[in-house]
């Protein structure tokens, strides 16, 4: 699990309740984790938006998930930074640059080539792009205190908004990162319509550095999913628990289950809440009902991963191409350099 984009899992609600739904419809006024969760509850099959697995509970789950054994994908970028950061720098080859960040969250990860290409006095700023105006204000702070020579420049916003901006107002050659695999929160098509977007609002001879979780041993994949301590199935199953806490909803958690799956062929790892049993659930908020059958399964999250020559096409079909793989000493990650053409 990454955390999701900002604006890739709002859909707008275009579907017809089910049949054991109340037809009152949410108002302006209902909240827009209530809007989502409407819409996904909906739909058939059902789903739930992994963008608000992070509530305060949730926040605290995803740290234990990223410290857990298991859990591979921290480990590999960070480890791609620290023993090819000099590589990155070579292989960026712009003597001035802005370098650009989509969702940097609290740039953990970043601080490492921040740091690195400020040692080796490189005429770049940072300007990291989020749609949450207070995390870019803690971000800031927090890099004035460890980087103070620091060139910052934050800009909050929607991706796609902040780079047309940036892109009719600002000829500076542009470095744009989007780590963490993120990327594969998407479907492939949809993947392809994101970059084609993203290659729109650059200049030719810009540079992205995107991160993609790998193909890999099956098993491996499945435990950092499905990790033997539960902490990922508590991770999902909050889900549940803060529709009950924030929406009024009357979940009862014990008759939900946590399942993955991973298909090595396509790529997807997919997570689930399945009903044990036929159940109604009922949403204050949304003045709902909703019926689930025995064994239902409620999508909640796809992890897309990749092999090297799909996201060679992948950049292909978008507009770049790709410069550089950079890889974890495993082999289990790729942050890919490409170019836009």
């Amino acid at each position: 699990m990454t955390n999701p984009l900002q604006t890739s899992s709002k859909n707008p609600i275009s579907t017809m309740l089910s049949s054991t739904a109340s037809t009152q419809p949410a108002t302006d006024t209902t909240s827009a984790f209530a809007r989502s969760v409407l819409h996904g509850l909906s739909q058939a099959p059902k789903q739930l938006s992994s963008m608000y697995f992070y509530d305060e509970r949730g926040d605290q789950l995803f740290q234990d998930i990223m410290h857990m054994p298991e859990y591979y994908l921290m480990n590999c970028e960070l480890n791609i930074f620290e023993q090819q950061k000099a590589q990155i720098l070579e292989a960026i080859g712009l003597e001035h640059f802005h370098l650009l960040e989509l969702g940097a969250g609290d740039g953990y990860k970043t601080r490492l080539l921040l740091r690195y290409f400020m040692e080796q006095s490189v005429d770049f700023e940072y300007q990291p792009i989020d749609i949450s105006a207070s995390v870019l204000q803690e971000l800031e702070l927090r890099l004035r205190e460890e980087l103070p020579a620091l060139k910052v420049h934050p800009l909050p916003g929607d991706y796609f908004n902040v780079l047309h901006e940036v892109k009719e107002t600002d000829t500076t050659p542009k470095v744009v990162l989007f780590l963490g695999a993120n990327i594969g929160n998407y479907p492939q098509e949809r993947a392809v319509a994101f970059l084609r977007h993203l290659q729109d609002e650059l200049n030719t001879g810009d540079k992205l550095l995107v991160g993609f979780d790998l193909k890999k041993d099956p098993e491996v994949i499945l435990n950092a999913y499905n990790d033997p301590a539960g902490i990922t199935a508590a991770f999902n199953l909050n889900l549940l628990e803060r529709m009950n806490r924030e929406l009024g909803a009357n979940f009862n958690i014990q008759d939900f289950r946590h399942w993955e799956s991973y298909d090595p062929v396509t790529g997807a790892t997919r997570s689930f809440l399945v009903s044990t049993k036929a159940q109604h659930v009922f949403i204050k908020t949304l003045n709902q009902s909703f019926h689930f059958e025995a064994w239902e399964a409620v999508n909640v999250e796809l992890s897309q991963k990749y092999s090297l020559s799909e996201i060679e096409a992948l950049a292909a079909d978008s507009g770049f191409l790709v410069e550089q793989h950079f890889t974890d000493d495993r082999g289990y990650f790729v942050d890919s350099l490409w170019r836009k053409l």
